[in-house]
C-alpha cells in the first residue's frame, strides 16, 4: 500500500475498506430521501457512527450569501437557537466560509478564534474539523465535526474523508436547488399562464374575482364556441342575463341578434304569440302577422329568461324547436325552420316542478344539456367591494357626483348585510348611497338604504345596540374618523373643522374606541421631536 499513511498495511486496508463502506452508505442515502433535511440528517448519523465523530453539522449559506445557517444537525435545540449563524470570517467555521479552505483546530479549548456558537461542550478535550461545501469554486456552506483529541495524522486523514463527503453532499445540494429552483419557476409560470386564463375567460360585461366567479367564467368558455343549449341557474338579480349575453357575443353567432324574452312577464296566449309570431287574423286584435322572437333571432341566440313560468302547452311546442328546429306561428300549419341557439335561465326549483307535474321532465332534458350555476353574492363576499367601487363610478358619472370613498363603517355594513337580492339589490344600494353622499363626497353609514340598518349592520359597525345613542355614536365616529383621515391625524385640525374642542376630540377618540395609534401611526412614527 505505497500511497498508505499508516505503517500497519493490514489496519490500512481496514481503515480504506470502512471509508468506502460508508461512502456507499452516504451516496445510496443521497440518493434515496427526497427531502435535503432528512438527507443530510441521516449523512450526519452515518459519519457519527462510522467515524467516531460527534456534534454533526452542515450549514448552508443564506440565499442573499451573506451568512451560513444550519441546515442540518442531531440537536434540534441547535438549529431552533437563535444566532445559530455565522458571518464571513467569523470565528472557525467563518474562517472556512471565507477561505473556502478546511480547518483543523487539534484542541479546541486552546484556539482563541473558536466561537463555539452552536453546541454545548464539556472541558473535554476535543478537536474540531471544518471542511468547506465547494459548488463551481464557491463556498455554499460547511460540514463539521468534533472528535476526541487525535494525532495530526488521524485528524488529517478525518478531514480528507470529510472533504470527500462534502464533494458529495455540494454536489447533491446543486441539483436539489436547481429542482427546487426548476418547481418554483414552473409554479410562478402557471400561476401566471393561469391568471391570464382567468383574465382571457372573464367577459368583460362581469366583474368578480372569487373562485366562485372563476368558475362561472371557465364554463362560460367551455360552452360558448358551440351551439349547445345552456341552462343558467340562480337567484333573482346574480346576473343570469349578462352570462345569457357573454355566452353569445363569445360565439359564433356574436354578430347575429341576441333576442331577450322575459317569459314571466308574458301570459300564455301572449308569450306562444311572443315566441313563433302570428297570421294575420289568427286572434281577436291580430290586425297584421307578426314574426316571432324565434325568427327575430335568426343565426343568433334566443335567452329564454324564467323559462319555468311557461305553461305546459308552450312547453310542448318549444320542446318541439329544441328537438327538430321547427315551429309553427299562431294561426299557421306551415312549418318553419328555426336556426336559433338555446339559452334558458331561471331561479326555480325545475326538479320540484317537476315532481308536481308543472313542469315537463323531457323538456327539462332538453335545456339542461349544459348548466351554468351562479352563485348568490352572499357566498362571494370577496366581490363585493369590487362591485361597489363599479357602481359608484358608474352612478357617480351618471349623476355628476364626486365621491372620493366609502367609509370603513359603511364597508362593514356592506360586508356584513346578507343581499337577498343579490348583484341587483347591491346595485340599487350604491345608487341611493351616491345620491345621499353627494354633500360631502363621501359614502357614510347613514347613508345606506334603511334596509341596511339593521341590528347586524349596525354592530358590524362597532355599535351593539340598534337604538338612538347607539345611532348617533356610530355617526359621530364616522364623522370624526373622516375628519381625521382628511386632516391626516392631525387632531387640532379636526377639531377646528368639527367645531369642538381638541379636549373633545381626544375625549371621543377615547369613548367612541376609535384605534388612533393604527390608523395614524405611520405619520406619528414619521414626526420627529423638534431641537
Amino acid at each position: 500500500m505505497p500511497n498508505c499513511k499508516f505503517n500497519n498495511p493490514v489496519i490500512c486496508d481496514e481503515r480504506h475498506i470502512k471509508e468506502l463502506e460508508t461512502l456507499a452508505r452516504i451516496a445510496s442515502t443521497l440518493s434515496a430521501k427526497s427531502q435535503q433535511e432528512e438527507v443530510l440528517l441521516e449523512v450526519i448519523d452515518v459519519l457519527e457512527k462510522s467515524r467516531s465523530v460527534k456534534r454533526g453539522t452542515i450549514m448552508l449559506l443564506t440565499v442573499d450569501g451573506r451568512e451560513l445557517r444550519v441546515e442540518a444537525v442531531k440537536d434540534r435545540k441547535v438549529q431552533q437557537a437563535e444566532g445559530a449563524a455565522y458571518r464571513r470570517g467569523e470565528g472557525i467555521t467563518g474562517l472556512v466560509l471565507d477561505t473556502g479552505e478546511p480547518c483543523i483546530v487539534p484542541l479546541v479549548s486552546e484556539e482563541p478564534r473558536f466561537k463555539g456558537r452552536l453546541h454545548s461542550r464539556s472541558d473535554e478535550p476535543l478537536s474540531f474539523i471544518c471542511v468547506p461545501i465547494t459548488v463551481e469554486k464557491a463556498t455554499v456552506g460547511t460540514l463539521s465535526v468534533d472528535c476526541d483529541e487525535q494525532p495530526a495524522n488521524v485528524l488529517n486523514e478525518i478531514m480528507r474523508f470529510l472533504s470527500i463527503v462534502a464533494t458529495m453532499i455540494a454536489n447533491d445540494v446543486v441539483a436539489r436547488r436547481s429542482a427546487r429552483m426548476e418547481r418554483e419557476a414552473l409554479e410562478t409560470e402557471n400561476i401566471r399562464l393561469r391568471s391570464e386564463m382567468m383574465e382571457k375567460f372573464q367577459p368583460d360585461n362581469m366583474i368578480g374575482n372569487s373562485h366562485l366567479m372563476h368558475e362561472v367564467y371557465t364554463r362560460i368558455h367551455q360552452v360558448a364556441a358551440s351551439d349547445t343549449t345552456v341552462l343558467i341557474r340562480g337567484e333573482s338579480g346574480t346576473g343570469k342575463e349578462l352570462v345569457a349575453s357573454a355566452i353569445h357575443y363569445s360565439s359564433p353567432r356574436a354578430r347575429k341578434p341576441f333576442v331577450k324574452v322575459n317569459c314571466a312577464a308574458l301570459n300564455e296566449n301572449l308569450l306562444e304569440s311572443e315566441l313563433f309570431g302570428h297570421e294575420k287574423g289568427a286572434f281577436t286584435g291580430a290586425l297584421q302577422a307578426r314574426i316571432g322572437r324565434v325568427q327575430e333571432a335568426e343565426g343568433g341566440t334566443l335567452f329564454l329568461d324564467e323559462i319555468g313560468d311557461f305553461s305546459p302547452t308552450t312547453q310542448v311546442k318549444l320542446l318541439r324547436v329544441l328537438q327538430e328546429r321547427t315551429y309553427e306561428r299562431v294561426g299557421s300549419n306551415d312549418l318553419r325552420k328555426a336556426d336559433v341557439r338555446i339559452v334558458a335561465a331561471t331561479n326555480a326549483d325545475l326538479e320540484k316542478a317537476i315532481l308536481e307535474n308543472t313542469f315537463r321532465q323531457d323538456l327539462f332534458y332538453r335545456i339542461n344539456v349544459f348548466p351554468v350555476h351562479l352563485p348568490p353574492l352572499r357566498s362571494r363576499r370577496d366581490d363585493i367591494l369590487l362591485l361597489t367601487n363599479f357602481f359608484v363610478n358608474k352612478y357617480s358619472t351618471k349623476m355628476c357626483v364626486e365621491i372620493r370613498r366609502i367609509s370603513t363603517p359603511a364597508i362593514n355594513m356592506l360586508m356584513a348585510y346578507h343581499w337577498p337580492g343579490n348583484v341587483r339589490e347591491l346595485e340599487n344600494t350604491i345608487e341611493y348611497a351616491v345620491l345621499m353622499g353627494k354633500e360631502d363626497g363621501v359614502i357614510h353609514g347613514h347613508d345606506l338604504p334603511p334596509t341596511l340598518q339593521t341590528p347586524v349592520a349596525i354592530a358590524a359597525t362597532g355599535s351593539n345596540q340598534h337604538t338612538l345613542k347607539a345611532r348617533v355614536a356610530m355617526l359621530e365616529r364616522d364623522l370624526i374618523v373622516d375628519s381625521l383621515k382628511r386632516h391626516k391625524g392631525t387632531i387640532s385640525a379636526a377639531a377646528r373643522e368639527l367645531g369642538i374642542t381638541e379636549r373633545m376630540v381626544r375625549y371621543k377618540i377615547q369613548k367612541l374606541d376609535i384605534d388612533y395609534e393604527t390608523l395614524f401611526k405611520k405619520r406619528r412614527k414619521r414626526k420627529t421631536p423638534r431641537p
